[in-house]
Parts: structure tokens; sequence; C-alpha cells
């Protein structure tokens, strides 16, 4: 049985082979019941379209490029799965690339990459999306992108992001980790080139400030993204003179890496010292016990990114978005354990 093709959706659908084009490309100038007509008569014969062709012959190929850099295995996973989400519901094709953020040449980089592999346009996650310099070159190269960043608000600039409130966020994690009764909190920092390291240490900050806790500079630890990072700052944290009775960790695997020192060093969570984590990664639910959280889907942020991507590539407007990771509490964090009372001799 042959495949069935563009101009047999158009006659089963009655319209022109250049409206189901359109619905196809997810273009919104279609009418809504033309729309789902053209749907209808998409899946009633098992259409797809050839996307090589279509790159081929058309004004712009049809493959988008999601570029990273971050040591996180995980978070990759989730990155991927949001934006072939969003390739396979708007028939595009993805190509997957890491890269260097703090190169020089990142941009140039980024525009031989898009004219080798003819892609359409990127999506930019972090510290890729922050690095300002390569972002006017990449406009000024005429290249099509999204962002992904951490800021508070809509940056509101020339350039279209999807923009994820991680002060928020970790501003949330601490003040639950100062209700339940913590005044010393160890925070273990991300890579401080992400600028969602220092919007979760403006979090931290924050919420101390607002509780009338002093900040101290021997319960925070720069790392990155890592679970050895993670193992190695809880272990300073455990040897002050002073430990704290609970940890902030800047991500999962940071947060798992502290639980793993936590129990080398005979402590038991939560009672001797809670440890929340950030971004409700597998590493969180898998954990022992299981790590409280900011549960930030990266799969459906990449994938809003991705669309919000290909409609700028059809022409359309496009409207920044914003996302706040949701507090999860699980059985990691718990009221610190009261001091025991010295007995008064007689």
């Amino acid at each position: 049985m042959e495949s069935a093709t563009l101009d047999d959706v158009a006659s089963k659908a009655g319209v022109s082979a250049k409206t189901v084009s359109r619905v196809v490309n997810g273009e919104r100038s279609v009418r809504p019941q033309t729309r789902e007509r053209v749907l209808r008569a998409i899946e009633q014969l098992g259409y797809r379209p050839n996307l090589l062709a279509r790159g081929l012959s058309g004004a712009h190929a049809y493959t988008v490029g999601l570029i990273y850099d971050n040591p996180n295995a995980y978070y990759i996973i989730a990155m991927q799965q949001g934006a072939l989400t969003a390739c396979d519901a708007l028939n595009f094709g993805l190509q997957i690339r890491t890269c260097n953020s703090r190169s020089p040449a990142l941009a140039e980089d980024l525009r031989n990459f898009v004219h080798r592999s003819r892609l359409s346009g990127l999506v930019l996650t972090t510290p890729v999306s922050e690095r300002a310099a390569s972002l006017r070159k990449l406009a000024a190269y005429d290249i099509p992108f999204v962002r992904i960043l951490s800021a508070a608000d809509d940056p509101d600039d020339e350039f279209p992001c999807v923009y994820v409130d991680d002060r928020d966020a970790a501003y949330a994690i601490v003040s639950h980790l100062l209700q339940l009764g913590h005044v010393r909190i160890g925070f273990l920092q991300g890579g401080k080139h992400h600028h969602a390291s220092a919007e979760r240490l403006k979090g931290y900050k924050d919420a101390l400030q607002h509780y009338g806790v002093p900040l101290r500079k021997e319960l925070m630890i720069a790392g990155d993204y890592v679970f050895d990072d993670g193992f190695r700052g809880a272990r300073r944290l455990f040897d002050l003179a002073e430990p704290p009775t609970a940890i902030f960790g800047c991500n999962d695997e940071i947060a798992a890496g502290a639980l793993a020192a936590a129990q080398a060093a005979g402590l038991h969570v939560p009672y001797d010292v809670s440890i929340a984590g950030f971004e409700d990664s597998p590493f969180s639910r898998h954990s022992w016990p299981p790590l409280t959280t900011a549960r930030q889907r990266a799969d459906v942020i990449v994938e809003r990114a991705t669309r919000m991507l290909i409609s700028r590539i059809n022409g359309n407007d496009i409207e920044n978005e914003g996302f706040t990771p949701e507090l999860v509490v699980r059985g990691s964090t718990a009221p610190p354990r009261p001091k025991r009372r010295q007995r008064k001799r007689r």
C-alpha cells in the first residue's frame, strides 16, 4: 500500500494543499475548524511528511538544534525528551549538540553547526543561553533561537526565552527548613558559570534575611552540579565545630552526594541532619530517604521552548513564558533533633 501524500490529505479534508502544509508546519493562520478537519484526515490516512523533501524544497530546513553544556545526565535526558516531543508533534527533526559555553568562539561554532547541519534554528539551554555577546552574534548571523534561562521575571529584551524562577523556588526550600526550626543551614552551590547557581544562592540568602537568621560564610560551599562535589562539600560542613542541622544542595545530584556523606558519617537523615535538593530528578526519588526538592520539569520547559522556536521559524509572533519550580516535601527533611539538657549537679 502506497503512503498517503499531502494531496491525498487535502482532497479528503476538502482544502488546498497549501492549507495542509500550514497545518503541518504549525502555523496559526488556519481556522480551528479547518485545522481539526485536516488533522483528522492526516490521522485517518496515516500521513507522515517527508522531512528530507521539505528541507530540500522549502525556504528553510525542517530540523532544529538543542544546545547544552551541563554535566547532569538526567537533566540532559529530560531536555532531549521535551525537545523530541515538540518536534514529533510539529513534524520537525532534531539534532542535539554539546558545546563549551565559555569558549570565545561559541557563536562561530554554533553558526558553523547550523550551516553544516542545515538547521532552521536553535534551542539554547543554560549556561549557553546566558552568554550575551554570543547571543548578539547569533542574532547578527540571522539564526533564529529561543533561550531557556534562570530569571525571577521576564527579561523583556530582544531575545525570546522561557525563564525559570530559581530564586523563588530556592526561597521556598530554605523557608521550609527554617519553619521546621533549622537555623544553621548549609548551602552547597552549583557551578558558578551557571546563572541558576547565583539565583538559587539569592533565594537562600533572601530566606535567611526574611527570617532574621544571620548569613554564615562557613556554611556556604562552592562546587559543581555533580554527586562528588555534594559528598565533599557535606564532609566539610560536618567537620565544622558547629555543623549545620540542614543542608540545601543546589540540585538533586549534589543533595544525593550530601546524603551519602551523612550516612558515611553515621548520621541519621532527617533527624541528625535534614537534606534538600532541587529539580526533582530521579536522584531525589531513588535516594533513601527520598529528597525534599523543587520540581522543575526540564522536559516541559524544553518542549515549550522548542514549540516557541518552531512557531518563530514559521513566521508567527511568540511571547516569553515563565515557570516556577514547585516545592515537594519528602522524607529527607524534619525538625532538628532537640539538644539534650545537661542535668544540674546538686
